[in-house]
C-alpha cells in the first residue's frame, strides 16, 4: 500500500510538472476522447468531419494556446465495446471530454461513467429521448431529440387525412424511445397505432420478409420507419418484392435515414421510390457548399473503397462539435487539470478507481456558454442539446431526393420558408407541400388502407331481425355457410358495389340471436368478433362508446301507430266550422255597415223601393248587401259599394264552401291519439317491440312500466290495436318509423302514423372504432339514399309507400279566421267609407247657397236692434194670415185620364212675437215638366 501510494503521488507530481512547462512554452493540450462505430456510415462520415474541423479550426485560430488531442475508439456497434473503449480512455489516455457514442444504446452507458468522472461525455448522433434525463448532467446532445420530429410527422398524417399508421422500428433503445411521443403526437387529432412493428437488429433477411407478410394480412397501409440505415435498407428492399412499394402504401421515413439519404445505394434509392422523409434543415451558405467539396474530397482520400458518399447532418453536427469544445477549452486553465484517485493501477478496469476530473465543471460550464453560427446554423447547447426550429419534408424520387416542403412549430407545413411568417397550413385541407410522387409512382394520394386480397375475410356480423323485411339469416345444412337478405342486405351489398376497391366478406351469424340484445350484437365488434355488424341497428349514444357508426340509411325518429276513426257523427251546429267566431261577427258587422251606406245613398235620391218607416228602409237596404246582384240601385256610388262588396261575398262564400265539404268528407277519417303525453295522462296501454329500446325510451317519457306491453310481430300489434286499451290491448304502438313503414304496408286500413314524437338517428352500420371504412361506406349510403336505389330497395321490401292512404300523419282542416280575410274586409270598408264621403261632399255642394243663407240669417238675427222688433212682429203676422189663404192646384196632363191631385203648401209661422221657426213640409212626388201650377188666394 505505501508503494502504491508513493507512486500515485509521483504519477500526479509529474504531471502536474508537465502542465506548468506546457503552460510557460505556451502550448497546453486536452486529451479529447471520440467512440464511433467506425464500420458504419454514419461513423465513417463523422471521422472525416471530425478530423477536417480539428484543422480548419487552428488554421482559423493559430493564437490559441490550448489544443485539443483526439483518441479515437471503434466500437464495433457494440455497446460493451463502446463502454470498455470509454473506461480505456478515461484510465489510461487521461480524456477530459468524450465525443459520442453513436448510438444511442452505447451513451446510456457510457454517460453514466462520465457523470461519475465529470467528464463531459458529448453525442452528435445518439437521439433517444430516454437520454434526455436530469440524472446525467454530464451529458449533452449536439443533435436534435427524436421528439422534436414527430409533430412533423403526426402534421402530415394528419394533413392526408390518414386515421391509422404503424411504426416500423428498431428494437433498441434508439427505435423504442419515439413511440410514446408518437403515439400521443398522433392522438391529438384522432389517428391511432393499432400495431407496432418491432424489428430486432440481428433480425435476418427472412424474419424481416414474415414481419412485412404480416403487415400485409392488415388493412392500415401507412408505415413510419425509425431505425438505422443498415436495416431500413433491408425492410425497403424486401418490401419492393413483395408489393409493398406500390399504390395503396405510403411510407414515411425518420430524419436517421433522412439525414443520410443522399449517400445511399442507389438500389436501395431505388426500393424506397415515392417515400416521405423528414429531416433537420440547415441553411444554405456559400461556407458550407466550400466545406462540402472539400469534404468529398477527404472523404474519398480515406475511404477510397467506399462508394462516394454526400455530407449528412451528422457530419455537420460532428464538425460544429470539435468547433464548440475548442473554443471551450481555450476559456479552461489546464494548471487545475487533476484526476483526484483513491488509488492508481496501470490498465485497471475497476470503476472505483476512476478519479473526477478537476476541471470537468468548468469545462462543462463553458461548453453551455458557447453560441455561434456553425455549418449546421445556430449552434446552443444552453438546454443540454439542440434546439429544433424548421425540418425538412423530402420526397425520394429517382435516385435522390427532391425538397417539397418545411415545417415549423409556428406555421405548420408550408411549400416555401417564410420570414414574415404569414403562410400557415389550413388544417382542413391536404398540406401545403409541391406535389408529391408516391410509391407506384403515382400522384394521387393513397387512401392509407386497404382489404387484405388475401388472409381472413372481412366478417359481416348478422343476425335475424324481428321484421324479416330488414334482414333474414339462415345457414345452409350441406355447406353450413351463412345467407342473409333483407333491405340492410341490399344496402350494404350496393355500397360495396359503388366502393373504388373489392372487399371479400363472409356474413357470421350471431350466436343465439334470439337471447342477446342488440347492444351485446355491436359490442361484438369491438371485441373483435366481426369486422363489422349489419342490420336495422340503430344508432344510439351509448353505442357510440365502443363502435363508430355510418350514416343511416333509413329514415329517423319514433313515431305512433294509432287507429283511425270515421268522424261521421256530425252536430247539429257543423255548417258553423268553416268560420272561426271572429270571422263570423266580423262578416255580419260588415253586412250591416255596408247596407246602412246603400241605405243612406239610395235615400238621397229617392229609390222608389225604399218607402215606409226607417226601420223597414233600413231592412231593405241590408237585404241589398245579401242580394245586390238581385235588386236595382240607381246611385253610381252604390252601384260601386255593391261591385265591390259582391267580390268579398263571393271570396267568402267560396271559401266557406271549400272548407265545408273538406269537413264533411276529409275529416271523416281521425285518429284515435294525436299526444302522447295525453296517453300517459289517460293511464292507456301501449306497446312496443319486444327486445327494443323503445321499452327503456317508454318509461322515461314517463310511462306507467305497467301501461307498457312488449309484442313480437305486426300481426300482434294489430291484434292489439283492434281491442283498445279497456279490451286488454293497447291505445297505440311506440315505435321506429321504419318498422312503422313495414306495420302500414300490411295492415293498412284503420291504421295511421301520428309524429314522430322522438327523434333518433335511424339505422347504421357498425365498425371498430376509428376503422378507416367509416368514411367511405358513409359517402356510398349517402349517394344511394340521394339516389333511386334507395326507392327501388324499399319498394321491393316494404312495398308502395303511397298505396296506404293512412300512411302519414293526419291533419284536420283548419276554421277560416278573420286574419285570412282582413285584405279583403279592408277593401270593401274602405269603398264603402269612401263612397259615403262622397255623397256628403255632393250634398254640401249642391246645397251650398241654402246653408250659407241660413248661416247668414242666423248671425242676422242676433245683430238687430230693439227699435226693429215691433216692425218684425207686424210683418210675420201679416205674412201667417196670407198664407192661410193660399192654394196651390196641380193639374195632370189633360190628355191623362187620371184625376188630378191638390197639393197645399202651408207655411207654419210662430205667433207675433214669437221667434222664427219655418217648416215647410212637402208631400209630393216627382212632377212632370209640363205640370201646372194654379194659387187661389
Amino acid at each position: 500500500m505505501e508503494i502504491a501510494a508513493r507512486t500515485t503521488f509521483l504519477f500526479l507530481f509529474v504531471n502536474l510538472i508537465l502542465a506548468r512547462r506546457a503552460i510557460v512554452s505556451g502550448a497546453a493540450t486536452l486529451n479529447v476522447g471520440v467512440i464511433l462505430d467506425l464500420q458504419s456510415l454514419v461513423g465513417k462520415m463523422a471521422r472525416t468531419s471530425i478530423l477536417m474541423a480539428m484543422e480548419d479550426f487552428y488554421v482559423v485560430h493559430r493564437n490559441y494556446t490550448t489544443k485539443i488531442v483526439l483518441h479515437i475508439r471503434d466500437s464495433n456497434a457494440d455497446s460493451v465495446q463502446a463502454a470498455s473503449e470509454a473506461v480505456d480512455l478515461l484510465e489510461n489516455y487521461n480524456v477530459r471530454v468524450i465525443i459520442g457514442p453513436q448510438k444511442s444504446s452505447e451513451a446510456t452507458f457510457v454517460s453514466d461513467l462520465g457523470n461519475k468522472s465529470q467528464v463531459p461525455v458529448i453525442s452528435f448522433t445518439a437521439t433517444s429521448p430516454t437520454l434526455s434525463s436530469g440524472f446525467v448532467p454530464y451529458f449533452l446532445r449536439a443533435t436534435l431529440s427524436d421528439v422534436a420530429q414527430v409533430n412533423c410527422i403526426a402534421a402530415l398524417i394528419k394533413g392526408y387525412g390518414w386515421r391509422e399508421v404503424v411504426p416500423i422500428y428498431e428494437d433498441t433503445d434508439y427505435g423504442r424511445g419515439i413511440i410514446p411521443y408518437l403515439v400521443d403526437a398522433l392522438q391529438e387529432f384522432g389517428a391511432s397505432i393499432p400495431y407496432r412493428s418491432a424489428i430486432p437488429v440481428s433480425a435476418s433477411r427472412d424474419q424481416i420478409e414474415q414481419e412485412l407478410y404480416k403487415l400485409m394480412t392488415m388493412q392500415t397501409r401507412v408505415y413510419i420507419v425509425h431505425m438505422s440505415s443498415s436495416i431500413a435498407s433491408t425492410l425497403f428492399t424486401k418490401a419492393k418484392e413483395l408489393g409493398m412499394m406500390s399504390e395503396m402504401y405510403a411510407w414515411i421515413v425518420t430524419d436517421g435515414i433522412t439525414n443520410i439519404i443522399n449517400s445511399l445505394n442507389s438500389s436501395i434509392l431505388d426500393a424506397m421510390n415515392g417515400a416521405l422523409g423528414v429531416k433537420f434543415y440547415v441553411p444554405k451558405s456559400k461556407e458550407l457548399d466550400d466545406f462540402a467539396e472539400r469534404w468529398n474530397k477527404r472523404f474519398k482520400q480515406d475511404y477510397p473503397n467506399d462508394s462516394l458518399s454526400q455530407l449528412g447532418t451528422f457530419g455537420l453536427w460532428g464538425y460544429d462539435t470539435i468547433w464548440a469544445l475548442a473554443q471551450a477549452a481555450e476559456k479552461v486553465s489546464m494548471v487545475d487539470d487533476i484526476s483526484h484517485k483513491q488509488w492508481h493501477r496501470r490498465n485497471s478496469t475497476c470503476f472505483g478507481t476512476m478519479g473526477a476530473s478537476a476541471i470537468g465543471p468548468k469545462l462543462l460550464d463553458e461548453i453551455l456558454h458557447i453560441k455561434f453560427r456553425g455549418l449546421s446554423g445556430d449552434f446552443d447547447l444552453e438546454n443540454r442539446q439542440l434546439q429544433p426550429s424548421i425540418f425538412q419534408i423530402i420526397n425520394v424520387v429517382g435516385q435522390g431526393s427532391e425538397e417539397i416542403g418545411f415545417w415549423t412549430a409556428k406555421h405548420g407545413i408550408i411549400r416555401q420558408l417564410d420570414q414574415n411568417g404569414s403562410e400557415t397550413t389550413n388544417v382542413n385541407s391536404m398540406p401545403d407541400l409541391s406535389p408529391v410522387i408516391w410509391p407506384g409512382e403515382l400522384h394521387v394520394v393513397p387512401k392509407g388502407w386497404q382489404i387484405p386480397t388475401y388472409g381472413k375475410k372481412f366478417r359481416v356480423g348478422v343476425r335475424t331481425s324481428g321484421y324479416p323485411e330488414f334482414m333474414r339469416v339462415e345457414r345452409d345444412p350441406i355447406t353450413n355457410a351463412t345467407t342473409a337478405t333483407g333491405y340492410a342486405i341490399d344496402v350494404f351489398e350496393e355500397v360495396l358495389k359503388r366502393l373504388p376497391y373489392a372487399v371479400p366478406y363472409e356474413y357470421v351469424a350471431l350466436d343465439n340471436a334470439d337471447s342477446r340484445s342488440y347492444n351485446d350484437f355491436v359490442y361484438q365488434v369491438h371485441l373483435g368478433v366481426y369486422d363489422a355488424a349489419i342490420g336495422d341497428i340503430t344508432i344510439r349514444y351509448n353505442r357510440t362508446s365502443y363502435a363508430d357508426f355510418t350514416l343511416p340509411y333509413t329514415e329517423s325518429g319514433v313515431a305512433m301507430i294509432v287507429p283511425v276513426k270515421d268522424d261521421t257523427s256530425k252536430n247539429a251546429w257543423v255548417f258553423l266550422k268553416p268560420l272561426t267566431t271572429d270571422l263570423w261577427f266580423g262578416s255580419i258587422a260588415f253586412f250591416i255597415y255596408t247596407g246602412v251606406v246603400i241605405w243612406l245613398l239610395e235615400r238621397r235620391i229617392n229609390n222608389a223601393e225604399l218607402t215606409g218607416s226607417f226601420f223597414r228602409q233600413l231592412g231593405i237596404a241590408i237585404y241589398f248587401s245579401f242580394f245586390a246582384d238581385r235588386e236595382r240601385v240607381d246611385s253610381i256610388l252604390s252601384r260601386l259599394v255593391v261591385i265591390v262588396w259582391v267580390f268579398v261575398l263571393l271570396v267568402i262564400t267560396s271559401s266557406y264552401t271549400a272548407n265545408l265539404s273538406s269537413i264533411l268528407t276529409v275529416q271523416q277519417l281521425q285518429p284515435t291519439e294525436t299526444d302522447v303525453h295525453e296517453l300517459i295522462k289517460k293511464g292507456e296501454y301501449v306497446g312496443y317491440h319486444n327486445g327494443s329500446y323503445v321499452g327503456d325510451l317508454l318509461e322515461e317519457l314517463g310511462f306507467d312500466r305497467r301501461k307498457i306491453r312488449a309484442y313480437e310481430t305486426s300481426d300482434d300489434f294489430a291484434d292489439a290495436l283492434s281491442r283498445g286499451s279497456k279490451m286488454g290491448g293497447i291505445a297505440a304502438v311506440i315505435h321506429e318509423v321504419p318498422y312503422i313503414k313495414i306495420f302500414l304496408s300490411k295492415h293498412c286500413k284503420g291504421y295511421t302514423m301520428v309524429g314522430p314524437i322522438y327523434k333518433s338517428e335511424g339505422f347504421g352500420f357498425a365498425f371498430p372504432k376509428r376503422s378507416p371504412m367509416v368514411n367511405d361506406f358513409s359517402r356510398k349510403i349517402l349517394s344511394i339514399t340521394e339516389g333511386d336505389a334507395i326507392i327501388q330497395i324499399e319498394k321491393k321490401w316494404i312495398g308502395d309507400q303511397h298505396a296506404c292512404q293512412n300512411d302519414g300523419s293526419i291533419a284536420s282542416p283548419s276554421s277560416l279566421n278573420f286574419k285570412s280575410f282582413s285584405g279583403l274586409f279592408l277593401v270593401t270598408g274602405v269603398a264603402s267609407t269612401l263612397a259615403l264621403l262622397i255623397a256628403l261632399v255632393m250634398f254640401l255642394y249642391k246645397n251650398k247657397h241654402r246653408i250659407r243663407n241660413s248661416i247668414s240669417r242666423v248671425q242676422t238675427q242676433g245683430g238687430y236692434g230693439s227699435e226693429h222688433a215691433d216692425r218684425q212682429n207686424q210683418e210675420r203676422e201679416l205674412d201667417y194670415i196670407q198664407a192661410q189663404s193660399m192654394q196651390v192646384i196641380v193639374p195632370n196632363d189633360p190628355e191623362d185620364g187620371t184625376c188630378q191631385q191638390e197639393i197645399e203648401i202651408s207655411t207654419e209661422f210662430t205667433s207675433p212675437g214669437s221667434e222664427v221657426q219655418p217648416s215647410p213640409v212637402f208631400a209630393s212626388r216627382e212632377t212632370p215638366d209640363n205640370s201646372l201650377f194654379r194659387i187661389h188666394p
